[in-house]
Order: C-alpha cells, then sequence, then structure tokens
C-alpha cells in the first residue's frame, strides 16, 4: 500500500506548526541563502564536488548541472565549473565521468584512480597524463551548460574568453560521440557501461545487463555502501557487473573500436542531451562568427535518427535499444532491439527543440497517464515506470524522481510552449528540494528524501527555477529567462563568498507547494 501524499506545505515539526506560510519572496529568499551556502561548502578549489561524503569528486554531468545555478552566483565561478571539467579531456574527444582529486585517499570511493589507471591503461586514447579520470562518459550536457553559463554575464565571459576556450573541447567531444560511439551505425551515440547514461541502475539495463558476468565480489570494495542505505543503492550482483564492464573496457585501452562492447546502449535521454547540446553548439559558434549551420544540420540529423531509432508509436514514448540483443528478441531492422522498460529518459526528447508537435502531445499524455502519474499520481516525473515490475520507490534509479531530470523535463515543457505545465512543475521542484534538504533524490509518492543531502545540483538547479522565478514575478519573458544575461547576486564581484553565510543550510521558512494532488489520484 503506497502511503499517501502528505499535505502540500509538510516539512520539519516547526514549520508544520505555522498556520499560515509566509510570503512566497521571503520563503524564496530563504531557499535562495540556502542553496547558495551547499554550493559554497561543496566548493573544492575550481570546481564542486556532488557530495563531500559519497561523491568526493568532480562528476562530468553534475558539474554541467552546477554551473548552471552557479551562474546565478558567479558567473566566473560558472565558468571555472566548466573549464575545470574540460581540462580533464581526452585526446581522443571524450570527457571523463569523473575527474579524481589527488588529495582524495583512495578507500574513500570506489571505483578509485588505482582502479581505472587512466593516465597509463588510457594513453593510446589520449588520456591526460597530469590528471587521473575515468574512462566512461556521461551525458553530454555540457555545451547547453556552457551557452547558459556564458548568457549569465556575455561581458565576463568575453573577457576571459570562455567561449572561444571552451567551444573546441566542447566540438571535439561530440565529434568524439559521433565518431567513436554510434556502434549502431544509425546515427545515435551508444553507450558502453550503465554509469554513462547517467542512469546507473536503471531496470532498462537489467537486460542488457544479464549477458555479463560479474566480477568476483572479492576483487573490490565498495565505498558509497558506507554513506548510503544499501536498500537505497545498487546491488552488489549490479556492482560485480559495472566493474567487470569497466576493467574489460580498461583492458582495451579504453580504445572503443578494440572493445567488444558486450554493454551497447542507446539511450534516449543521452541522445536528446546531446542534441539540444548541438543546438547550443550552433549558438555558440555562431556567436564566435563559426560555422552554426554545420551543427543544425547535425542536431536535425540526429533527431530524425532518435524518432527512427527510439521512438515506440505503442507505448508513447521513446525506449532504449540494446544493440547486442539477439535475434530472439525480436529486431526491427536497426539492430538490436527496442528494451520494453519504460523509463524516465523516455520522456527526455522533450528537450531537443526540433521534436515534432504529435510526438511532443503524445509524450505529454504518457507522463500525466498511469505509468509515471505526473500531476496525478505523484508531483515529481519519477524515474521509472509506476506500474513497472521492477519499480522501487527508494532504490537510486529504479523509480525515485530526481531534480535533474524533472529540471530538464521543465525546460523541455517550456521549449515547446507548455508554459503552465512548466510553472507547476517548477513549484513542486522548488517545494522538494526545500523540503527535503536539498536531497539527492525522492520517493517519488511521498517526497521524503533518500541518497545524499546537501547535494549539489540540487541546490544548483533550485537556484536556477529561482531565479527564472523572479524574472517571471518581474515580467520578463519566461521562455528566455535563461539568454537575459543577469546574473543576480556577486555579478559585480565576481565571487560566490558575498552571499551571507547564515547558520547551517536547511531552509528556515516553507517554500509554498504546489497545487495538491487530488485524494483519489495518489497512488494504491
Amino acid at each position: 500500500m503506497t502511503p499517501p501524499l502528505p499535505p502540500t506545505g509538510a516539512g520539519p515539526a516547526v514549520v508544520r506548526a505555522r498556520t499560515t506560510a509566509p510570503p512566497v519572496h521571503t520563503a524564496h529568499r530563504a531557499l535562495r541563502r540556502s542553496a547558495c551556502r551547499v554550493l559554497l561548502a561543496n566548493r573544492t578549489g575550481r570546481s564542486t564536488v556532488p557530495s563531500r561524503d559519497l561523491y568526493p569528486h568532480q562528476w562530468s554531468w553534475d558539474s554541467a548541472f552546477i554551473a548552471v545555478g552557479l551562474r546565478h552566483l558567479s558567473p566566473v565561478r560558472a565558468q571555472q565549473e566548466l573549464e575545470t571539467l574540460l581540462s580533464a579531456q581526452w585526446g581522443d574527444g571524450r570527457v571523463p565521468h569523473i575527474v579524481f582529486n589527488p588529495a582524495v585517499p583512495f578507500g574513500a570511493y570506489f571505483p578509485s584512480p588505482d582502479f581505472w589507471r587512466s593516465s597509463s591503461a588510457g594513453a593510446a586514447a589520449g588520456a591526460p597524463r597530469g590528471i587521473e579520470t575515468s574512462g566512461v562518459v556521461q551525458p553530454p550536457v555540457h555545451a547547453l551548460a556552457a551557452w547558459l553559463v556564458h548568457r549569465a554575464d556575455p561581458r565576463a565571459s568575453a573577457r576571459r574568453a570562455f567561449l572561444a576556450g571552451v567551444y573546441p573541447r566542447l566540438a571535439a567531444w561530440h565529434r568524439y560521440l559521433a565518431e567513436h560511439r554510434d556502434l549502431g551505425g544509425g546515427g545515435l551515440a551508444a553507450a558502453v557501461h550503465p554509469w554513462e547514461p547517467g542512469m546507473d541502475n536503471s531496470p532498462c539495463w537489467d537486460g542488457p545487463l544479464a549477458r555479463v558476468e560479474p566480477a568476483d565480489p572479492a576483487s573490490f570494495r565498495r565505498a558509497d555502501l558506507a554513506h548510503g542505505a544499501p536498500g537505497d543503492r545498487p546491488t552488489d550482483l549490479d556492482y560485480g557487473r559495472y566493474v567487470r564492464l569497466a576493467a574489460e573496457y580498461r583492458e582495451h585501452g579504453y580504445r572503443d573500436a578494440a572493445a567488444a562492447h558486450p554493454f551497447a546502449v542507446e539511450d534516449p535521454g543521452f541522445n536528446a542531451l546531446l542534441i539540444a547540446s548541438e543546438y547550443a553548439l550552433a549558438r555558440i559558434a555562431e556567436e564566435l562568427r563559426g560555422d552554426a549551420a554545420f551543427h543544425r544540420r547535425r542536431a536535425a540529423a540526429r533527431t530524425e535518427a532518435l524518432v527512427e531509432r527510439l521512438w515506440s508509436p505503442r507505448t508513447g514514448q521513446f525506449h532504449c535499444r540494446d544493440l547486442r540483443a539477439g535475434a530472439a528478441s525480436g529486431g526491427d531492422g536497426h539492430g538490436g532491439a527496442l528494451v520494453p522498460e519504460r523509463s524516465a529518459a523516455g520522456l527526455l526528447p522533450l528537450v531537443a527543440p526540433g521534436l515534432p508537435r504529435p510526438l511532443v502531445e503524445t509524450l505529454l499524455s504518457t507522463a500525466e497517464g498511469d505509468h509515471f502519474g505526473l500531476g496525478t499520481r505523484v508531483r515529481l516525473l519519477p524515474s521509472y515506470d509506476l506500474r513497472g515490475a521492477s519499480f522501487d520507490r527508494n532504490r537510486y534509479w529504479r523509480g525515485p524522481a530526481w531534480f535533474n531530470v524533472n529540471w530538464l523535463l521543465e525546460r523541455g515543457l517550456r521549449e515547446h510552449g507548455e508554459h503552465a505545465r512548466a510553472d507547476a512543475l517548477r513549484a513542486a521542484v522548488l517545494h522538494a528540494a526545500a523540503a527535503s534538504g536539498f536531497a539527492e533524490y525522492l520517493d517519488p509518492y511521498t517526497g521524503q528524501g533518500h541518497g545524499a543531502r546537501d547535494f549539489s545540483w540540487t541546490a544548483a538547479l533550485a537556484l536556477d527555477l529561482l531565479e527564472r522565478d523572479a524574472d517571471t514575478a518581474a515580467g520578463a519573458d519566461t521562455a528566455n529567462t535563461e539568454e537575459a544575461g543577469t546574473a543576480k547576486t556577486a555579478e559585480t564581484a565576481g565571487t560566490a563568498e558575498d552571499t551571507p553565510p547564515g547558520p547551517g543550510t536547511g531552509v528556515s521558512a516553507p517554500v509554498p507547494g504546489p497545487s495538491p494532488v487530488p485524494p483519489s489520484e495518489k497512488g494504491p
């Protein structure tokens, strides 16, 4: 039996005692201060860790999302966030999913640098010598982040030649995915490890992973269980398979042409972010008086491939394609087979600007229907099908709601003119971020936080939504606020230290919640 959703204003006991919520602007100021404190506390040098304990290094797509929020606090620091990540780019163009901090002991996180051995094992693929990284990648949201960061303060960006510095690296990153990762030959990038699409233990990977022999449990020691409940984390069996795939990739020097890639999946979310970033790269090229048309053509071609290869008219959403699935899985002429599982990644193509309107309307119906229940059974989009056999409301990417996914969905809704839906989702995200203490992820039914607290991308993306909320209140065009060129607080000083520190990171006033879910629709 699924517990009912809590009252909209639910929060800590002291907050529940209030009979009247404070004015919206007061609550949002408190939330903004708290989000800024999280980002300051998680800052290490020129980059930001997702979480001090659980994730003590720099993560690829985390830093992109962090930069999106950080631009409102300090555009220069947001630029540095991306520059630091891109300084660890490999010679073949890949942007590794982890950049390791040499000051952190190896035992603090697994797989650690001594497992990946990037500077030696990855030498033939161009791994940097002076920086240790992982050998796999994460979703390519970086060009989109770079464009938004530039627009926060174009003059500071120009002074530092920010776009001129990151554009060649971003172009090389996209080129790597086009030339080395089109394993299906149909114009889409393939992930070769479950960590690459960002949804590490999604039920979408159960089938493809079943063919992978797990590594000997005695050959590694997980560090994540020291900081998180085992019921919230991937299983030991999953981890054994992750380790096996990463070790085999390493043994082939991380060279895609040499590796067998027993796990090879075209993920709709990964490719949708590549499309959105390709359009952003066109904007960057235009700003630099380069060839923007090339990037727009490539984005349009990839959108066509996405629809052709991953769209299912039967389910009304996009699905992952398992390129290693045999003939028994039922081929469709595109190689491999679509994975039947329904994931939130199948809705993320809404971020693609050129998605055909009939598909947009179908995706909206799917998001609000029985399988995802957005706005009816739940307030935030769950990561996996609520009715799926593998749904687990607490376990990482097998059901919980994630803030970055909902931020992307909010952006996609606005991209396609669905402003009322976007406004409702934005309100729900802000309320959940405040009530959960910037949790890593949430139980989609109750809103209870799971994983790390004071999680960086949760704070950063809440900050981004707050700033756009302020722009809306001021009468700005909400569809274009990311191009307004306004960094609200530390613009003149170029530093985040000006934010009042204040005690703790908890929210001192409750953020008014979204409209309540109808009682008859609150789940089983």
